[in-house]
């Protein structure tokens, strides 16, 4: 679709049209530092094929806008799933309740004509029949893989949506975002015992590349390998010991414990580990973290999960580099909170949908891969665990400590993997662990586009990644 007739999704003849968006948000923002008026229109759909059968199948279509106004410190916000000029003019008495502004008002972002993805959308390229034949093939190919295969359950979803963002000083701009996902599960049997495994991929493209048999296949093998390797498993150790973290998903603990407090309104208010240390050394010599949402795929055929071609406030995404060998070099800013610390914007204002007020958000972060072979890393463990996959976390913005579920870990004795290990956890706090890293293997990777990062009941698709990576003195919790 052109760009026309994605606009035709957000202004309609006797509703809105963009001149009268350009005049209301003009008249609206009129005393306010900085704000804009979003538009969206989003479709998404998802299948949820479980015990042999389709047991979900979901599809939506919604419109709406947010209008924003900030005042110093200060936020107005309204939102309504009516894009109308009179939704709209209601919308701006709300702004009417801000102090008016002292300062000048804030510039715009710089334009830009870059595209991460393409427009096309992924839900109109194939029909109902052929999205469920594919969870249905996927089904019976991983119960035929083993006898031990107890339940699968597939899922696929996508979205597109169209945004534009609307500024009072005349900027305009507007962006097509594709996205889908396809998640495997596998539950394997033996001897009474019952574990589980579960693989995804995804990204900013159309659902062709999901279809592909080498790509479904490859989700079969991979979960059903950590259901069997689960099957195995034995209680875990506990206490302090050395920890080799895998390479690509595992970085979502550096998400976690380092990312959500390099992002910059925790850092103007204080509240932050990471806050007012810009220059300090807080990791180790080597560690390079970076937060980059204008990352396409390798072969150019679309964007990675968290990338986006503009943020939601209309700034191009970039490279931000945080942390520089082992060196704080910056935050993760939107456009509030950078004018508030006299930085400029990095392109992580987002939301998660047009009912949502922008805030610093991560897109792809991940640490820079270093010099050391991982076979060489593993043999230096003599006695610790190899964390190959993570599930859920929790981190504690304040202090920086988290807390991490292994969901395929095993044990190293002596440089060699040992047995799996089933209920590890790992306990730490993202100053520290940054500066506990003693090697940096040379296989950086990134995940397969599944991450889902929440932040004040928003919830935004991320990015994560690392190399192989070797930190000393790690607590693990375990059930040994």
């Amino acid at each position: 679709m052109t760009a026309t007739d994605t606009r035709a999704l957000l202004y309609k003849a006797g509703a809105l049209t963009p001149d009268e968006a350009q005049a209301l948000t003009r008249d609206a923002l009129a005393a306010c530092d900085d704000g804009e008026l979003f538009l969206q229109f989003i479709a998404s759909e998802s299948f949820g094929f479980d015990d042999g059968r389709l047991k979900t199948a979901d599809y939506s279509r919604d419109a709406g806008f947010g209008l924003r106004g900030v005042s110093g410190e200060m936020t107005g916000f309204a939102h309504a799933n009516d894009i109308s000029a009179g939704a709209i003019r209601r919308a701006g008495e709300t702004l009417a309740l801000l102090d008016p502004a002292k300062g000048k008002a804030a510039p715009p972002p710089p334009n830009t004509n870059r595209h991460l993805y393409t427009d096309a959308s992924p839900l109109d390229a194939l029909g109902f029949a052929e999205k469920v034949r594919l969870l249905e093939t996927i089904d019976a190919a991983a119960r035929a893989r083993d006898p031990r295969v107890a339940q699968v359950s597939a899922s696929l979803s996508g979205s597109w949506s169209v945004v534009e963002i609307v500024r009072a000083d005349g900027f305009v701009a507007h962006d097509v975002r594709p996205l889908v996902r396809l998640n495997v599960s596998i539950v394997a049997e033996a001897t009474g015992r019952r574990e589980t495994g579960s693989f995804g991929i995804g990204g900013r493209w159309l659902y062709d590349r999901l279809f592909d048999p080498a790509n479904w296949n490859r989700a079969i093998d991979m979960a059903l390998e950590q259901a069997l390797t689960n099957l195995e498993s034995v209680a875990a150790p506990a206490g302090e010991c050395t920890v080799l973290l895998g390479p690509g998903w595992p970085g979502v603990l550096l998400h976690e414990a380092v990312g959500h407090g390099l992002e910059g309104d925790f850092n103007r208010k204080g509240t932050s580990a990471f806050s007012g240390r810009i220059g300090e050394r807080v990791g180790a010599p080597g560690v390079t973290v970076i937060d980059d949402g204008s990352l396409g795929a390798p072969d150019g055929d679309g964007g990675r999960r968290g990338s986006l071609s503009i943020d939601d406030e209309g700034t191009p995404t970039q490279e931000n580099i945080l942390i520089e060998d082992g060196i704080l070099k910056g935050y993760i800013q939107d456009r509030l909170n950078a004018r508030l610390m006299g930085v400029a914007p990095t392109g992580n204002g987002r939301r998660e949908s047009y009912a949502h007020a922008p805030m610093p958000r991560m897109t792809n972060t991940f640490m820079r891969g270093g010099n050391d072979d991982p076979a060489e890393l593993l043999s230096r463990v003599k006695n610790g665990i190899f964390a190959k996959s993570f599930g859920g976390g929790q981190v504690d913005i304040v202090s920086g400590k988290f807390v991490f579920g292994c969901t395929e870990a095993y044990k190293v004795e002596n440089g060699k993997l040992g047995a799996p290990i089933k209920g590890a956890t790992l306990i730490g706090d993202g100053p520290s662990v940054l500066t506990r890293v003693i090697g940096i293997g040379n296989d950086m990777e990134l995940d397969e586009g599944i991450g889902i990062c929440g932040k004040g009941g928003q919830s935004v698709p991320a990015g994560v990644g690392q190399p192989t990576l070797l930190v000393s003195g790690l607590t693990v919790g375990g059930t040994a």
